[in-house]
C-alpha cells in the first residue's frame, strides 16, 4: 500500500474499491482534509492518536493538488462523506455489518439512521445516539456511550462529532467496545445522510471547492476553520517543496524523519 507523506500525515494511497475490500477485515479510518492536517501541526495528542488509524485516507481534493506540487500524487480523493454511503451499500448484504451512529442532534441522526436503513432494505443501522454537547470530558457519559455500542451489538462505529474529538474518542474507547471491528470517523456525514444540511454540488466537489459551499452555509460556525489555516497551510507546503518542513513533534527533518520511518517497517 503505497503512502504519501504530506507535513506530518502520512496519507495511504489507495482507491475506495481497495479500501471497502480492506474494511472487511476491520480497521480504524480517519479521512485527513486542509483542517486535519494544520491541527495536527499544533496538537501532539491528535498527532499521536493519529498515528493509530490503520487506514488515513485522502479527504480534500485541496491535499491532493498539493500532493501533485510536491510531486506525490494522489490516485482518489475519499471523503468521509462519499466513503459512509459506499461503504454500506457495500456491505449491505453482509449480515455481519451493523452500524451504530453516534453525533449530531437526536432528531438527526435518528432520521439518518432511518434513512439508511431504508436505503439497504434491512436494519443495519441498529442503533443511534446524540451525546451532549462536551460528552467527550465526561467519563460518566463515556461510559454509558460504551455500554449502548456493546448493547447494540455493533460491529461497526460510525461517528460524527467532528476532529479531532472523534478520532481521539476512537484512540480512547475502543478496547472497550467488544464487538466493533471497523471505526468510521466521518464528521458531517450523519447531517447529509439525514438531509438536514446538503452537500455541495458534484461539480463544486469535484475542482476542490466543497469548502467554499460549506463555508457560504455555515460561515459562522466554519470561517476559523477555512480561512485563517489556509495561508499557514500553504506556508508550510512551500517549505516541505523546499525541504524545509520539520515535523513539530519530532524535531527533525523530512529526510531524517523518512529514513526513520522505512526503517521501522523493516
Amino acid at each position: 500500500m503505497r503512502q504519501i507523506n504530506l507535513l506530518n500525515v502520512t496519507i495511504h494511497d489507495m482507491t475506495m474499491q481497495e479500501l471497502l475490500d480492506r474494511l472487511r477485515d476491520g480497521g480504524i479510518v480517519f479521512t485527513p482534509n486542509v483542517d486535519h492536517v494544520m491541527k495536527l501541526q499544533t496538537n501532539r495528542e491528535f498527532y499521536g492518536v493519529y498515528q493509530e488509524a490503520d487506514y488515513r485516507v485522502c479527504d480534500s481534493k485541496v491535499l491532493m493538488y498539493v500532493s501533485n506540487f510536491l510531486g506525490t500524487p494522489i490516485q482518489e480523493k475519499i471523503s468521509g462523506s462519499d466513503l459512509f454511503p459506499a461503504f454500506y451499500y457495500y456491505y449491505q448484504h453482509d449480515k455481519n455489518i451493523n452500524i451504530f451512529l453516534l453525533g449530531s442532534e437526536a432528531e438527526i441522526v435518528d432520521q439518518a439512521g432511518k434513512n439508511i436503513n431504508t436505503k439497504v432494505g434491512r436494519d443495519m443501522v441498529t442503533a443511534v445516539h446524540s451525546p451532549s454537547f462536551g460528552f467527550e470530558k465526561n467519563e460518566q457519559e463515556c461510559q454509558k456511550i460504551v455500554e449502548l455500542i456493546n448493547r447494540s451489538q455493533a460491529t461497526v462505529l460510525a461517528i460524527g462529532v467532528g476532529a479531532p474529538k472523534q478520532e481521539m474518542w476512537i484512540a480512547k474507547y475502543r478496547e472497550q467496545l467488544k464487538y466493533v471491528k471497523i471505526f468510521l470517523a466521518i464528521g458531517a456525514t450523519i447531517e447529509f445522510e439525514a438531509g438536514s444540511i446538503e452537500r455541495a454540488p458534484k461539480w463544486m466537489s469535484e475542482i476542490g471547492l466543497e469548502w467554499l459551499y460549506r463555508l457560504a452555509n455555515e460561515p459562522q460556525r466554519l470561517w476559523k476553520r477555512y480561512i485563517l489555516s489556509i495561508f499557514p497551510f500553504f506556508y508550510l507546503i512551500l517549505q516541505q517543496r523546499l525541504q524545509l518542513y520539520r515535523n513539530p513533534w519530532l524535531g527533525i527533518d523530512e529526510k531524517t524523519e523518512k529514513q526513520l520511518i522505512s526503517m521501522i517497517k523493516k
